[in-house]
């Protein structure tokens, strides 16, 4: 059984909860964001839920070897979330959970409290330490990083949402051996965060992809010629633009690619999609892919976000090299990379998947930095 010890946690310190915090628990708890991605809180929550939590679950969980902590301003002794580890597993590891009160976001206090407590633990005998996240949760996954968890994968339909249907989840872990150091995401997000960052030139402005996306980025996807240019060319699925959209934020943080939407500055309609993917760190290269809307055309849109993305990649992450690539067909496409400063550097022949089991050559392109 572990101690039942006070713990500091930089400007905040974890204790464990009593009756006096349930006002506090009861407000946090009720907030949409806390509702929204820790499923098994009741909804509504009320003061019996939180006093049954203070005086019976967190009591339940350190008598089965688990410890739940509340996370109470240093000098005020406010609550401000809580965070705890579940009971060893059949191997002895266990799980970080928590959430935080929305009057103290924005402060570092979660970053500050896990760290804490996963030192806490690790000195105690714990030797691993999973973290889950849904993959919507930005910023549960971006304490993860700051605490020093490593991404080990998604768990497809690891949670479980209030409708019964099941969410993915991002697994990240932290070993007792390791360093802790906080991990820097390989692509940061744009200027403004996500999902509220852009970068514009004042006629055409590139957002996030996100969720709220999902109809638009579908409709694009199924533009006959858009569709044509796939890799492969085949029907696109709406359960599959569905995915892309709600996994986008993830992709980014993990730095598997950046997903964006080209939008008309003037009127913020979606005009099109541009993407950073097949990114190699090792490499620092990625490469950039793009398509826009019918309606669109004509008015140098793409080139113009091209120009945006490579520029913003260059100056604000590890990237040496773009690469693109096109058929020998797509004209268009060669054009808008003669615009936007790449080169061409070869002809591959037959390299990509064409209609009906044939295959397409592809002209491959770069920028450096």
């Amino acid at each position: 059984m572990l101690p039942y010890d006070v713990i500091s946690a930089g400007p905040s310190v974890l204790r464990l909860p009593e009756e006096r915090d349930a006002e506090a628990v009861t407000r946090a708890c009720s907030d949409p964001e806390v509702v929204r991605f820790i499923t098994l809180l009741p909804s509504p929550y009320s003061r019996d839920d939180a006093l049954f939590w203070i005086t019976k679950m967190t009591r339940a969980t350190w008598d089965a070897g688990g410890a739940d902590f509340l996370i109470a301003d240093r000098v005020t002794d406010e609550p401000l979330g809580t965070v705890g580890i579940k009971p060893p597993d059949r191997f002895g590891n266990s799980e970080v959970g928590y959430w935080l009160a929305p009057w103290a976001r924005g402060r570092g206090v979660m970053t500050e409290a896990v760290r804490a407590l996963s030192s806490w633990a690790f000195e105690h005998g714990v030797p691993r330490i999973t973290l889950l996240a849904d993959v919507r949760n930005l910023p549960s996954q971006q304490v993860a990083l700051r605490s020093g968890y490593a991404l080990e994968g998604v768990l497809r339909g690891g949670g479980r949402a209030r409708d019964g249907s099941r969410d993915d989840m991002a697994a990240y872990a932290r070993l007792a051996t390791d360093a802790g150091d906080p991990i820097s995401p390989y692509l940061p997000f744009l200027p403004g965060g996500f999902p509220g960052g852009a970068l514009t030139d004042g006629v055409v402005r590139l957002t996030p992809l996100t969720p709220a996306d999902t109809a638009g980025y579908h409709r694009l996807r199924t533009v006959p010629d858009v569709a044509a240019h796939r890799v492969p060319p085949t029907p696109v699925p709406y359960a599959e633009s569905e995915e892309v959209c709600r996994h986008a934020g993830h992709w980014w943080l993990s730095g598997r690619k950046a997903e964006l939407v080209i939008r008309d500055a003037a009127t913020g309609e979606l005009a099109g999609d541009i993407q950073l993917s097949n990114v190699v760190p090792g490499l620092d290269q990625a490469m950039t892919g793009y398509s826009l809307l019918p309606g669109f055309r004509g008015r140098g849109f793409t080139t113009r976000a091209v120009r945006l993305l490579v520029d913003w990649a260059f100056e604000s992450t590890p990237l040496r090299r773009i690469i693109a690539g096109t058929s020998p067909a797509n004209t268009a496409s060669q054009r808008v990379l003669e615009r936007a400063g790449f080169t061409r550097e070869l002809l591959v022949k037959g390299l990509l998947p064409g209609p009906d089991g044939t295959r397409v050559d592809d002209i491959q392109w770069a920028r450096a930095r």
